[in-house]
């Protein structure tokens, strides 16, 4: 297949007229100028498709659902917008639960319907658990750990937990040693909390400023974060978790650490109304989806499109920029090495950008 654009981020570059030249979803050339017989013509800007490694669900529907009729709905909801990658997050719940859940998730993960497997939680603090039941939260064990990889199957590619409980630097230590990034989140910790962390094998930090101290001063974890580049970091762009002008000061300080996500609920691409988070009640106004318990984020509404739009259009950061932190930075996070650029081996999962009316189509996708 050939396809012809005016224009392509390739290598970090914005190039002008660009061929791609793929077979069996794999793109085998990349060539300026201008083809004499393309397949498929875009005038807007060729980008790579959008990874998602922070997502709990869409469409109205959660990857937490018994039925997979559900689970493919909330995949269908980012996928239509450009999210070719995506990983399939799953909030705090008994652990019982959460094997029951993963093993729901496996053939979508075999199929390549999913690229893996986060589990936010149970590991995280009770004083910063956001949308997380209390209740359910408990300190990690590495046999535990042993036994939720075992029934994940290779799926499970990300934990996040709080570096300061009993039990987590042990257990990011395994993580780190069998092959599963350790993300820190949802924690009371400080620097040397994040420091051991980070040298015990942590790479992510999950919603960099929400569900933890934000504060950038001496001793603090954010401190830390923003001075270690062993660590990249998530943010979620929709305005609310953090507000756009904070974006553009990270931006101009950690640039390509930075990864997009959408850490999006059921209510993304479905439409205000009352929905659930696990067990806890969520109402969604305006787009905002918050516990009607005290009123705390839960989650976010967002898709990688949007936060791709609010890049360029809220935070001023540039189509490169951009195209880094919501495609290759987010692949190479999780090793994901087969995907997230204009590149020869790359999976030709590929959309056009129109800078003019920020519309985004996707030109082809594989599974």
């Amino acid at each position: 297949m050939i396809i012809q654009a005016s224009s392509a981020i390739v290598d970090g570059a914005l190039l002008g007229n660009t061929w791609i030249e793929s077979s069996d979803g794999v793109i085998t050339s990349v060539n300026p100028g201008i083809h004499s017989n393309p397949d498929t013509t875009t005038n807007g800007v060729l980008i790579p498709g959008f990874v998602d490694i922070h997502c709990h669900g869409g469409g109205g529907h959660y990857f937490s659902a018994i039925s997979p009729d559900s689970i493919t709905a909330a995949i269908n909801a980012h996928k239509k917008t450009g999210t070719t990658s995506l990983v399939a997050s799953l909030v705090s719940e008994s652990i019982d639960d959460l094997k029951a859940q993963i093993q729901r998730l496996i053939p979508f993960y075999n199929r390549g319907e999913i690229v893996g497997i986060h589990l936010e939680g149970p590991y995280l603090s009770h004083a910063r658990c956001g949308a997380h039941e209390p209740s359910l939260l408990i300190d990690p064990t590495v046999e535990q750990l042993k036994e939720l990889i075992a029934i994940g199957q290779g799926s499970i590619k990300m934990i996040t937990i709080a570096p300061e409980l009993s039990g987590a630097q042990e257990a990011i230590e395994y993580l780190a040693s069998v092959g599963v990034f350790a993300a820190i989140g949802h924690t009371e910790g400080n620097f040397q909390d994040a420091a051991a962390a980070t040298d015990n094998g942590a790479s992510i930090v999950t919603h960099f400023l929400n569900a933890m101290n934000k504060e950038n001063t001496a001793g603090s974890i954010a401190n830390f974060v923003m001075g270690d580049p062993r660590l990249t970091v998530e943010l979620i762009v929709d305005g609310h978790h953090l507000s756009f002008e904070k974006v553009k000061e990270l931006f101009a300080s950690l640039g390509p650490r930075i990864i997009m996500v959408s850490d999006a609920m059921a209510a993304a691409g479905n439409g205000d109304g009352k929905y659930l988070i696990g067990a806890l009640p969520v109402d969604v106004k305006n787009g905002v989806a918050r516990l009607e318990s005290n009123q705390k984020l839960a989650g976010s509404t967002l898709t990688i499109s949007q936060a791709f739009k609010n890049l360029i259009s809220k935070c001023g950061v540039s189509l490169q920029q951009a195209v880094h932190a919501t495609s290759t930075m987010p692949a190479q996070s999780l090793g994901l090495n087969d995907r997230g650029s204009i590149a020869v081996g790359q999976r030709a999962d590929l959309l056009s950008f129109n800078p003019n009316s920020q519309s985004i189509e996707v030109i082809t996708s594989f599974n």
